[in-house]
């Protein structure tokens, strides 16, 4: 299968440690199957930061995803128990979670993130709320890669 990657600078190894580590599956090398989506990103990111909108390309053999050597974890829809993945990955207050999935996939959390996290923790909503929140409005999904052992399997073409 091919993943997209959208960023605003050229680079040619995957440093996981580059990474943010309160994004929506931890800290980790992101990616979609949706190649707009990457196109996106590439492009408010370089209007965030500077650079230039570039989407790499890579292939990934999605067998391993049923084998035994990697721990995966899959949100097929946006789920309490998805909400509550990123509530902890998001948290700053609760920077004590970490999680060993070699890869995660699921769907993306709306731009309001923050926002909705802090409603979560102040009791304005239930997880089940928060979930139903964070529903992004389009079509969406991303690849977590969070270990070097998952992001060896990632072969770039382009």
């Amino acid at each position: 299968m091919k993943l997209y990657h959208g960023t605003n600078v050229e680079f040619n190894v995957i440093d996981l440690t580059k990474s943010n580590k309160f994004k929506d599956f931890g800290q980790g090398f992101y990616l979609t199957d949706i190649k707009q989506q990457a196109i996106e990103l590439s492009q408010k990111r370089a209007i965030r930061d500077g650079g230039i909108p570039i989407v790499q390309e890579y292939e990934f053999d999605e067998s391993s995803l049923s084998g035994s050597k990697l721990k995966v974890l899959r949100f097929d829809n946006p789920t309490a128990e998805w909400a509550e993945f990123i509530y902890k990955n998001r948290s700053r207050r609760s920077s004590e979670f970490t999680h060993d999935y070699d890869i995660v996939i699921g769907p993306i959390a709306d731009d309001g993130v923050a926002y909705l996290l802090d409603r979560y923790e102040e009791g304005s909503y239930t997880i089940e709320e928060l979930a139903n929140e964070l529903k992004y409005k389009k079509l969406n999904c991303q690849y977590f890669f969070g270990t070097n052992r998952s992001v060896s399997l990632l072969k770039r073409i382009k």
